[in-house]
C-alpha cells in the first residue's frame, strides 16, 4: 500500500488530529510497519464510544498496515479506583475487555499492563526520571486524562498516572500513542519530554469523543474541547451511554430519552450517533415514517442528512427511532456473542463502577 493511502486511512473520521502530520508521513517513509497503541482503562461495561469509534479507528489502522495494541491499564484502573480498587474484579473485566476487542479489532495485540510493568525495574526508573522533567502544576493540567480535575482531592499515586501513561508510550515501543481527544494533554506531554531524555519524539493520533445522549454539560470555560469531554458517552454514567449489549427495546427507550433539540445540529448526540456509527457503516440512513409526515426518506451521506434535520424535515422523535433501529443492528453481531459468554460479564453484577 502507498504511503498516501496509508495517511488517508490514518486521517479519516473519527480521527480529529494527529500530531503531526509531517512527522506521520516521514514515520511511514521509514517505517512500513509502525508499532500504535492505545489504552483504556478497566471498568464499566464497553460502549458505543469505546469499543465502537475506538475500534473503528484501530481497524483502519490494521488497514494501513500499522502494528496495532490495545493496552489494558489495570494499574492505571487501580490508582483511578475503577472497580472500587478491587484488584481481583479488575483483572477479571480485563478478560471481558481483551474479549471484546478481539472480537471487534482482530489483528490488533491485547496487553496487560501487569504483563508489561511485571519485574521491570526499568520501567519504573523510567517514570522517575520522566518525572523529574515535570512539575506539580503540569501534573495537575493533565489530569483531566483520568477524568479528574486539578481541583479535586487527589491521593498521591494519582499524581503518578499522567508521567506512567506518557512512558508506556516508550515501554509498549509505540511510535503512534492513539486516543480521543480527553487524551491529548498525555501525548502532548510525551512529546514534549521524550526528546529530553534522548527519546524518539512520538506521533500522536486523536479520534472524536461520542457524546453521552444527556444534555450536554455546561462549563464556565468556554474551551469548546472541555465541554466535549465533560459531555462524553461514559459507562461510569449509565444513563449517558448506549451499551453495546444493550438490546433493542432498551436502545429504543434510552433513545427516546435523549437530548435531541428540534433543529439543532450542533452538540446533539443523537446526530453523533448517526454521524459517527451508523454512517461509518452503511452507505446510506433511511427515515421510516408515516406519509402523512412526510414519507420515508433515504439519506446518502451525513451531510443530507444534517442539512434535512436543521431545516426541520425531520422530526426528532423519527431521528431517534430510526438511529435506534440502526444500532441495534449494527451492534447485534456483539451483543449475541457475550449473550452466549455471559461469563465475562459476572464480575459487574457486583461490582462499583466510579467515573
Amino acid at each position: 500500500m502507498d504511503i498516501e493511502t496509508k495517511i488517508e486511512l490514518i486521517k479519516r473520521p473519527p480521527t480529529e488530529e494527529i500530531l503531526v502530520e509531517e512527522e506521520l508521513r516521514q514515520l511511514l517513509e521509514t517505517n512500513e510497519h509502525p508499532q500504535h497503541y492505545i489504552g483504556f482503562e478497566i471498568s464499566g461495561l464497553l460502549h458505543l464510544g469505546n469499543l465502537m469509534v475506538s475500534g473503528f479507528k484501530i481497524n483502519d489502522f490494521l488497514k494501513a498496515g500499522i502494528k496495532c495494541q490495545v493496552y489494558l491499564a489495570d494499574w492505571h484502573s487501580f490508582i483511578n479506583n475503577k472497580l472500587g480498587g478491587d484488584w481481583g474484579k479488575i483483572l477479571k473485566a480485563a478478560r471481558y475487555y481483551e474479549e471484546a476487542f478481539k472480537l471487534f479489532c482482530p489483528g490488533a495485540k491485547i496487553v496487560l499492563g501487569s504483563d508489561l510493568y511485571h519485574s521491570n525495574d526499568e520501567y519504573w526508573r523510567r517514570i522517575l526520571k520522566f518525572s523529574k522533567h515535570m512539575t506539580i502544576t503540569r501534573t495537575l493540567r493533565c489530569m483531566t486524562i483520568m477524568g479528574r480535575s486539578e481541583y479535586e482531592k487527589l491521593d498521591l499515586s494519582q499524581y503518578f498516572y499522567p508521567p506512567m501513561q506518557a512512558v508506556d508510550v516508550k515501554e509498549i515501543g509505540a511510535d503512534m500513542p492513539h486516543g480521543g481527544m480527553d487524551q491529548r494533554k498525555a501525548h502532548v506531554l510525551a512529546r514534549e519530554v521524550f526528546p529530553r531524555m534522548g527519546w524518539e519524539k512520538p506521533v500522536a493520533v486523536h479520534h472524536h469523543l461520542l457524546m453521552g445522549i444527556a444534555k450536554p454539560v455546561e462549563l464556565k470555560t468556554k474551551d469548546k474541547l472541555e465541554q466535549v469531554i465533560a459531555s462524553k458517552m461514559s459507562k461510569s454514567k449509565p444513563w449517558t451511554a448506549i451499551f453495546i449489549h444493550d438490546a433493542e427495546d432498551q436502545v429504543k427507550s434510552k433513545l427516546q430519552r435523549a437530548w435531541c433539540p428540534e433543529k439543532q445540529v450542533e452538540m446533539n448526540p443523537v446526530l453523533e450517533i448517526a454521524k459517527y456509527v451508523v454512517f461509518h457503516e452503511k452507505e446510506s440512513f433511511e427515515i421510516q415514517r408515516e406519509s402523512r409526515f412526510g414519507g420515508s426518506a433515504e439519506f446518502q451521506s451525513y451531510e443530507e442528512l444534517e442539512n434535512a434535520y436543521r431545516k426541520g424535515e425531520i422530526h426528532p422523535k423519527d431521528l431517534k427511532e430510526n438511529v435506534a433501529e440502526n444500532i441495534s443492528e449494527i451492534t447485534e453481531p456483539i451483543r449475541k456473542h457475550f449473550e452466549k459468554h455471559a461469563e465475562f460479564l459476572e464480575v459487574f453484577k457486583s461490582a462499583e463502577i466510579v467515573r
